[in-house]
């Protein structure tokens, strides 16, 4: 029995079979996901990620930190308009769900928002052991909660300690991809004799009209975007539009 003309496919060649063969070569193909700052994440971030996720063929996923604002808790002075404690980390868990739920395996960089609890329960002599782990309290069970990852070589970390990644890269000569400078969203490359490096801002994705970003108010536009690492070789952003 003869094939169907719908049983054939076309071959592809030249450049659209480089472009296929690139896009479905095993190779750790990495989302970095901004700064989200739950309950104060912009509402379209989600579906710009998910889409752009898609779209390059990702295979991981890295949130680079501060997923929760912790607001009601900050170092700097909290807004007359804010919500308590119980109710903001209610609202940070409920604006989670649905990152969870696309995203079941990811990595999350802990950032400076997400430890405060942590810092304020050391200034105030609670033992460690008193204080639930994050996968607990923001009912992520299967998020890895870290300080740093390292894939391909590639060094990902939220950046309030390591300092900005053209910095951190060049200092200790690793690639290096941040998030925490809500306004930068760069892809800068380092040439040697022997090798290049390079360092990724990813830009964040923060709603700046929120009463929790009063302090940016008035200030430099943040960056919304995100960061994504092929291979450990292409490092590239790409911008929301707005």
């Amino acid at each position: 029995m003869g094939k169907r003309k719908s049983d054939y496919r076309p071959r592809l060649r030249g450049s659209l079979k480089k472009a296929y063969d690139n896009l479905v070569k095993v190779e750790n193909r990495v989302m970095v996901v901004g700064d989200l700052h739950c309950p104060f994440d912009l509402e379209a971030y989600f579906d710009f990620i998910v889409n752009e996720y898609e779209k390059n063929n990702c295979n991981q996923i890295i949130f680079i930190g501060d997923v929760i604002d912790s607001h009601y808790s900050s170092y700097h002075e909290v807004s007359n308009e804010a919500d308590g404690a119980g109710r903001e980390l209610d609202y940070a868990i409920e604006r989670l769900k649905r990152w969870y739920k696309r995203f079941p395996d990811a990595y999350v960089t802990l950032g400076n928002h997400d430890r405060i609890i942590l810092r304020k329960a050391m200034s105030g002599g609670v033992a460690k052991r008193w204080i639930r782990d994050f996968n607990e309290v923001l009912e992520t069970p299967n998020w890895k909660y870290v300080t740093d990852v390292w894939i391909d070589g590639v060094r990902y970390v939220h950046g309030d300690k390591s300092g900005k990644p053209r910095m951190a890269a060049r200092r200790d000569m690793v690639s290096t991809v941040s998030g925490h400078f809500h306004t930068d969203m760069y892809c800068e490359w380092y040439f040697g004799k022997t090798r290049a490096i390079f360092s990724l801002a990813v830009g964040c994705g923060i709603d700046s009209s929120s009463y929790a970003m009063g302090y940016m108010q008035g200030g430099k536009k943040e960056a919304i975007g995100c960061g994504i690492v092929l291979g450990g070789e292409v490092a590239f952003n790409v911008r929301m539009p707005l």
